[in-house]
């Protein structure tokens, strides 16, 4: 009973996407175990053997590896909950199809697992055929399977149920009316657990009203699949704030709550430290003030931890070091600093065994000999030849201006680099949660809105702009401008790090949102003194490039909105405010296979720029033909043809 009772709360491996590696979980389970986490729910969507081939058996390899992750998981205190997702298509009325749901699970169970769950979330409500004859409806469907598992198990103390219809925004016409569930909460045995995920797929916040009408529904209280940093929906957003929107007083009204973070497992250490000082704060007797869970003080005190760990040199995917050598001994309990010596207790003499059906060992992007690590020669003659960041190297023309002078010195793409705690906030704070931006990204938006709307302000025939209107544009248009590098810089200190796994799992989004910053950045540069005003008889800026978007993705999306209804996070919305809109094709700029330091600076076009454009053109059009010359006569007649249009567009500027 004490069993069934305790209030499960941890991490649930359940997302669409690479899974994780043995190495991410044996780290996970650490961090778990140093949280006060206890239960991990094994259910990644791309593992075949999970969902797509749940039928088939595991071979003695993949037996022999899920064996070891349950017994690590065991060994440090936890709960592993083992998940199999039957309904695309399982025929519920085939006495062969049960059977073979009932011969996985107690495969599973013989090599030491002792709690499960049946998910049918994400499939088609509709019943084949043999099963319309068999059942009245989809849930008794459902419910008849879930039971008989449950008993031929012999009743483990805990087995969970993830219903079709998982939350208030699914259910056929609400939760109080729904027949589905009705049917769910009378039949199904009273010791299974329901998986419930709020009022949406993803909850901003979890309301006691809601709690307890799912809880009268259900006949019992629910488990929370918990979405709040789940990011498999958007191949541009990355979740790195806090656990937040969840009181703990809602505990007395759930089961157990389990967080479905990030794909990318270094991005998790913020989300789930935090999860742990939520739950902490809940087991707590004593009530007073000071002992209510804050988000911000879980942030702050998850960040100083974060910090020591992003400065550490680790590998890509938290492969250990001594990968290729067998160990027998027992897994140490090492600190972080450590962890990279640790030999894996979880793998075998290959770091990258391939198990094409069930990645239970897959390996995250290894490190390449092409990826020159910071302080090696290589790295050195790297950046030697790509110079400062946002700086052309010496002798080039590309110019910035004297509004650049305030970046040069700190733009230095410097190898073994430590990230300084207001870079890891400025990163946090960029990708924050999905309904709310931290407060980087707030000002970041903030100010370009404000610049673009009142670039009149400093229009080329604008002479009745008060001065210390004008003098306050720039001086914003200098701070956004100064938060663009320092974005920009983070890249840099990102790449520079000693930390290859967080490298190789941020990359992709600091990398996007530098090059957006940079345009951005551009783009406030080209507002001021180089577009005509609201009152002129040619056109404005605004007439001319009217595809600028007018709103952000937070008006875009509203208090009730998924967050997927509007792609693209802080990136995406710069990219709104742009005279691009959603054009976005036009900046479609993916990272390089392999991280690099040698960036480029994106500034308007100046008169000076010609002789470098033309000559540039002219080798391009060299190369197209052959190396064959058209016209030795008029060399600059390429330049012409191809420079031109885009020439006579800025005879307005200085």
């Amino acid at each position: 009973m004490e069993e069934k009772k305790r209030f499960l709360c941890g991490v649930v491996e359940g997302f669409y996407g690479r899974p994780w590696s043995m190495d991410q979980r044996k780290v996970l389970f650490q961090w778990m175990q140093n949280w006060g986490l206890n239960t991990y729910l094994y259910g990644p969507k791309d593992d075949l053997k999970h969902r797509l081939l749940w039928r088939e058996a595991y071979s003695p390899d993949e037996e022999g590896q899920l064996r070891t992750l349950i017994a690590e998981a065991q060994s440090r205190g936890l709960r592993f909950v083992y998940a199999l997702s039957p309904g695309q298509d399982i025929v519920f009325s085939s006495s062969s199809d049960v059977t073979l749901l009932k011969r996985k699970l107690r495969q599973v169970s013989d090599l030491g697992c002792q709690a499960f769950a049946i998910l049918f979330d994400d499939i088609d409500h509709s019943l084949c055929q043999a099963d319309s004859e068999a059942f009245s409806s989809f849930a008794h469907a459902q419910v008849f399977v879930t039971n008989e598992v449950y008993r031929f198990l012999g009743e483990p103390p805990v087995f969970l149920f993830c219903p079709t219809e998982y939350c208030d925004s699914l259910c056929s016409p609400s939760v109080s009316k729904s027949p589905y569930l009705q049917t769910v909460g009378e039949d199904l045995l009273p010791s299974i657990t329901v998986v419930w995920t709020g009022s949406k797929v993803i909850s901003r916040k979890l309301s006691l009203d809601n709690l307890a009408e799912v809880e009268s529904v259900l006949q019992r209280p629910p488990l929370i699949w918990d979405n709040l940093h789940a990011n498999d929906y958007d191949s541009r957003r990355l979740f790195l704030g806090p656990f937040k929107g969840r009181e703990p007083q809602l505990r007395g009204h759930l089961s157990g709550l389990l967080l479905n973070p990030n794909c990318e497992f270094e991005a998790n250490y913020i989300p789930l430290h935090s999860l742990g000082s939520w739950f902490r704060t809940g087991n707590d007797e004593n009530k007073d003030d000071m002992c209510e869970y804050c988000p911000e003080r879980a942030l702050s005190a998850a960040l100083r931890d974060w910090m020591e760990e992003l400065n550490q040199p680790l590998q890509a995917g938290r492969q250990s070091a001594q990968t290729e050598q067998r160990s027998s001994a027992p897994p140490s309990r090492c600190k972080t600093a450590d962890r990279v010596e640790c030999p894996s207790a979880l793998r075998g003499t290959s770091a990258t065994a391939r198990l094409p059906v069930f990645p239970l060992n897959s390996s995250s992007p290894p490190s390449s000999p092409k990826e020159e690590r910071p302080g090696q020669d290589g790295e050195k003659k790297r950046l030697n030849q790509s110079g400062q960041c946002h700086q052309p190297p010496p002798g080039s023309r590309s110019g910035g201006g004297s509004r650049d002078q305030k970046g040069q010195g700190r733009g230095l793409c410097s190898g073994k680099g430590l990230l300084s705690e207001s870079q890891v906030r400025l990163l946090v704070g960029l990708h924050y949660l999905p309904h709310e931006h931290g407060p980087s990204a707030q000002k970041l938006l903030q100010d370009l809105t404000w610049l673009k709307s009142n670039c009149h302000l400093v229009s080329t025939n604008n002479k009745k702009s008060p001065p210390q209107k004008v003098e306050e544009w720039r001086g914003r248009a200098s701070r956004f401008q100064s938060l663009c590098e320092d974005i920009a810089q983070l890249h840099c200190s990102v790449v520079g790090g000693a930390n290859r796994a967080v490298l190789y799992d941020l990359y992709p989004y600091v990398w996007d949102l530098r090059n957006m910053a940079l345009v951005a950045k551009a783009f406030i540069c080209w507002l001021d003194g180089r577009v005509l005003s609201d009152s002129s008889t040619l056109g404005s800026w605004k007439t001319c490039l009217h595809w600028c978007g007018k709103s952000t993705g937070v008006d875009v999306l509203g208090m009730e909105s998924e967050p997927w209804v509007f792609k693209g996070g802080v990136s995406g919305e710069v990219q709104m405010l742009l005279p691009i809109g959603n054009s976005s094709e036009l900046f479609t700029h993916p990272p390089p296979l392999f991280p690099t330091s040698r960036l480029y600076n994106i500034r308007p076009y100046h008169g000076k720029d010609k002789v470098e454009l033309y000559r540039m053109v002219r080798q391009f059009h060299l190369r197209t033909q052959g190396g064959h010359e058209t016209s030795t006569s008029h060399p600059d007649i390429i330049g012409d043809r191809w420079v031109v249009s885009q020439y006579q567009f800025k005879k307005t500027q200085p």
